[in-house]
């Protein structure tokens, strides 16, 4: 195995990027729309997207519709959202917290743990849960 990008699916790309990139400030790389012949770096408000890939440093993530991932792999899933947890490793865990913590739903506050991180988690606008962790200072 060379590498592994999560692909979650979502109920609306452009609100879901928007999310990521003024929460997390992550950047979009690319998006393509319902014809699957336009492949845009920046959102365009009368194309209907399908698919997007954003990126953080090492962190890349796929977003696509749930009607574009129904078509791709079929029927699999009735609900989206917390069948599964993100858990990120980013540098200071307590600056992310006090910057984004009045703008998203916080699952689970800032704590250490018997592990020894630091972390958080929230619940994005897909119903997704993110931890954000660090080792304790």
């Amino acid at each position: 195995m060379k590498s592994m990008i999560v692909n979650l699916a979502v109920n609306d790309i452009v609100s879901t990027i928007k999310y990521y990139q003024e929460n997390f400030d992550f950047e979009l790389q690319i998006l393509v729309d319902e014809s699957k012949t336009i492949f845009d770096t920046e959102i365009k408000k009368e194309l209907n997207y399908i698919w997007a890939m954003i990126k953080k440093e090492g962190v890349s993530i796929m977003l696509q519709s749930i009607e574009s991932l129904k078509e791709d792999v079929g029927v699999f899933f009735d609900n989206i959202g917390a069948s599964l947890t993100l858990y990120i490793e980013v540098e200071n865990v307590d600056e992310l917290y006090l910057r984004i913590k009045d703008n998203v739903i916080i699952y689970k506050e800032i704590q250490d743990t018997w592990y020894g991180q630091r972390e958080f988690y929230i619940k994005d606008i897909n119903g997704y849960i993110l931890g954000f962790t660090s080792k304790e200072i």
